[in-house]
């Protein structure tokens, strides 16, 4: 029946949501295997194909959907829990039987051995755990020795006291990892949650160590590129006169061009150092869900993580630091670099305004000098008509006086109009110009 009222799109997925990662019923005795392959955040849909694959393998009817999360009786006891994380992908396959040695012959074993060469991605984790009941005889130091291959290995009471866990977080030489779970009056949820917390410490610390080796190699690029723009800010102040322009030009292309090495350093690394601070916060948290006590001799898987992963955290995050701060001071030189080439270039624009002033000054008296020729000849032309026609009239007795006399008396009133019209004609063509 649908509600009266009108829902919001999302309100099934994030009420979902809450039940993504829920873990499933675990009696004890019971082996578990959980894989965990990196795959990155593409969605081609390829892990949920291969996981169809595997339910064809055992006859299992495949769902109409796939989301992020799935779970499956695969058939003889086994069941298989499968997870989408953001860049990675989980199998935890799990069965309740009876066991005298908790890792030989693991439940992998009995997965298609061509499936699991063509896991999507590559395995970060592949870990083998064994819940022992509390029927089952207690194991003392040299036989839990004896099952982690001679390493040391690490253990705490864990859910307050109502189990142990031990592992020595290596991968052995069947290649996978070991855990041993002792069932110390856990109720069948508890042991589910309690499994599912740790299997997930085992693979959220895995992830967060990725960071570190990216953290590593930046540091070797960083250091390179700290050197050279130390270099950099050295030739800055060393340029002379003579070639400065030049040399400036030089070295803004060079700085533009380490600015942007250490960009794409940071964005090649960034999102792995924030999955990496994620996931580490992710561990600290189930670690902290476990509730621990000490056993007497033993590391706790807290004090055993934190005295390592938290270093590896650290390292990635002042590597982010330095790369931010060596953006910083590259865009800092960069237009500090760009701020006196501008100056320079309002100096050159200064000289060059002055020499056109100059120019201009130069033109203007030439003109003016022109001006005064041009008066002269027009005037020269002019008197020279008004002699003709003064002449002419001479011939003819229409003259009073001496035509000679007569241009004499013209030259003024002649280079006058010359005069007057020059200046009205170039007032006129200023006038227009404006």
């Amino acid at each position: 029946m649908s509600p009266a009222f009108k829902e919001h799109p999302l309100r099934h997925s994030v009420t979902a949501e809450l039940h993504a990662r829920t873990f499933d019923p675990l009696p004890s005795p019971a082996r578990v295997f959980h894989l965990a392959a990196v795959c990155g955040e593409r969605r081609s849909g390829a892990n949920a194909e291969h996981l169809l694959r595997l339910l064809d393998h055992f006859g299992v009817r495949r769902p109409e959907q796939v989301g992020q999360y799935y779970a499956v009786a695969l058939g003889g006891g086994l069941w298989l829990r499968w997870e989408r994380h953001t860049e990675f992908v989980t199998y935890t396959f799990s069965r309740h039987e009876r066991f005298n040695h908790p890792f030989t012959d693991p439940l992998i074993n009995e997965l298609p051995q061509d499936w699991l060469r063509e896991i999507p991605g590559q395995v970060v984790t592949a870990t083998a755990l064994a819940l022992e009941s509390c029927e089952m005889p207690e194991r003392g130091s040299n036989e839990l020795l004896a099952l982690f291959e001679g390493n040391p290995f690490i253990g705490s009471e864990v859910v307050g006291g109502s189990s142990r866990a031990w592992s020595d977080l290596r991968i052995h030489s069947d290649g996978y990892s070991r855990i041993l779970l002792r069932d110390c009056g856990l109720s069948e949820n508890q042991a589910g949650r309690l499994a599912k917390r740790i299997l997930e410490i085992d693979a959220y610390r895995a992830m967060a160590l990725l960071g570190l080796p990216a953290a590593r190699e930046a540091t070797r690029a960083l250091s390179e590129a700290e050197r050279r723009l130390v270099a950099l800010a050295a030739r800055m102040t060393e340029g002379n006169d003579h070639d400065r322009g030049a040399s400036e030009s030089e070295l803004l292309a060079e700085l533009t061009t380490l600015a942007t090495e250490i960009e794409t350093v940071a964005a090649r690394t960034i999102y792995r150092f924030e999955a990496s601070r994620a996931y580490y916060r992710i561990v600290q948290q189930r670690l902290e869900q476990l509730r621990q006590r000490r056993i007497e001799g033993l590391q706790t898987f807290t004090e055993f993580l934190e005295a390592r992963l938290a270093p590896a955290i650290a390292t990635c995050d002042s590597t982010r630091e330095r790369q931010q701060d060596l953006a910083k001071r590259a865009a800092r030189l960069a237009s500090l670099l760009r701020a006196r080439v501008e100056v320079d270039l309002q100096h050159q624009n200064r000289g060059l305004l002055e020499s056109m002033d100059r120019r201009a000054r130069i033109q203007l008296r030439l003109q003016e000098t022109v001006e005064g020729l041009s008066v002269i000849a027009i005037g020269y032309y002019g008197v020279g008509l008004v002699g003709y026609a003064l002449k002419g009239l001479e011939a003819q007795g229409l003259l009073p006086i001496d035509a000679t006399l007569g241009m004499g008396l013209s030259v003024p009133i002649v280079v006058g109009a010359a005069w007057l019209g020059l200046k009205r004609m170039k007032r006129r063509l200023l006038d227009g110009h404006h």
